[in-house]
C-alpha cells in the first residue's frame, strides 16, 4: 500500500474544506487488500485524521471475525463510527442481517455504528424495516449509507426509523436530494476529486441558499458520469495521479488502469467539468 500517498490525500482533503474523511469504502478498493492491509491503511488515516474532522473507517468484511477484528482495531486508533457493509456474496436472508448486526453492535456497544447498504456490490438489499428493527433494539446503530437507487427506500428507512437517525447517500446525483428529505449528508465518491465543490454543496443547502447548491449539483453531473466511465475507482485513481495527488493509478485485480477508449471519455468529462476543486 502507498501510505504516503494516502496521507497526502487525506491531508488535501483536509486542506479542501471535506467535512470528515471515510476509508475503506467501496472506492477505496478493501475487497482486493489483506485483513492486514486495511488495518494499516485505518492506522495511517486516523494518524492524519488526528480528530480534526469525523473519521468514519469501513470496517465489514465477509467474514464475521474479520469484521470483528477490523471494528476493535478502528475503535481502539479513535474511529467515531465504523462503516459496515452488508456481507457480500452470501445473500442472507433479512433475518440473517439482522443477526449479523446485533451481533457487531452487541461486541461494541459503544461505538457508533453506520449499517452500509451497496447493493449493486453486495448482492443483498437491506430492507427499511430490518434496519428499523436493529435500529430500535441497539442505541450504538445511529446510522446508515445508502447506496440504493431507490429514492423511496431512503425515505422509508427514515419514517420507520425515526428523522434522527442519520442518513447519508452513496448516490451522487441523490446526495443533494437527501437533504431535503431529511439526511445528514453524503459520503461521497466524487469528493475524491472535487471536495471543495462537494463540501460548498452541502453547505449552500444547510444554510439556505438552494440555488447555490442546485447549480453545484448539476455542474458535477459531468464528474459523477467520469466515476463511471469504467469501475469505480480506476477513473478517479487515474485522475488523482494525473493531478499529481497520488503516485500511482495502478488499481488491483480484478480491477484495470482505464483502457484508452475510457482515457479519451475522462478527458473529454474533465473539460466539461473544468473549474471544480
Amino acid at each position: 500500500l502507498d501510505h504516503d500517498s494516502l496521507r497526502e490525500l487525506v491531508r488535501w482533503q483536509l486542506r479542501q474544506g471535506s467535512h470528515g474523511i471515510s476509508t475503506g469504502g467501496s472506492t477505496g478498493e478493501p475487497s482486493a487488500q489483506t485483513t492486514d492491509e486495511r488495518l494499516t491503511a485505518i492506522t495511517t488515516v486516523a494518524q492524519e485524521t488526528n480528530d480534526t474532522v469525523p473519521f468514519l473507517p469501513a470496517t465489514g468484511a465477509a467474514h464475521l471475525q474479520d469484521t470483528l477484528h477490523l471494528t476493535d482495531h478502528a475503535d481502539r486508533h479513535g474511529a467515531d463510527a465504523a462503516l459496515i457493509i452488508t456481507p457480500y456474496y452470501a445473500r442472507p436472508t433479512q433475518e440473517a442481517l439482522y443477526r449479523w448486526y446485533a451481533t457487531i453492535a452487541g461486541e461494541f456497544p459503544h461505538l457508533p455504528i453506520v449499517i452500509y447498504n451497496v447493493p449493486s456490490r453486495t448482492a443483498v438489499d437491506i430492507h427499511p424495516q430490518t434496519v428499523a428493527r436493529l435500529r430500535h433494539a441497539h442505541d450504538n446503530i445511529i446510522g446508515i449509507k445508502e447506496t440504493t437507487k431507490d429514492f423511496e427506500h431512503f425515505s422509508r428507512v427514515l419514517h420507520l426509523c425515526g428523522r434522527d437517525f442519520l442518513m447519508w447517500s452513496g448516490i451522487e446525483l441523490l446526495c443533494l436530494p437527501l437533504l431535503a428529505i431529511g439526511g445528514a449528508g453524503f459520503v461521497s465518491a466524487a469528493a475524491n476529486l472535487a471536495p471543495a465543490t462537494v463540501a460548498r454543496m452541502y453547505t449552500a443547502h444547510t444554510t439556505g441558499d438552494h440555488t447555490t447548491a442546485l447549480d453545484l449539483h448539476y455542474a458535477l453531473h459531468p464528474l459523477v458520469d467520469l466515476l463511471f466511465v469504467e469501475t469505480n475507482p480506476a477513473p478517479a485513481k487515474w485522475v488523482l495521479h494525473q493531478r499529481g495527488l497520488i503516485a500511482s493509478a495502478h488499481v488491483r485485480p480484478p480491477l484495470i488502469t482505464p483502457t484508452e477508449p475510457g482515457i479519451a471519455r475522462i478527458n473529454e468529462l474533465l473539460q466539461l467539468s473544468e473549474g471544480l476543486q
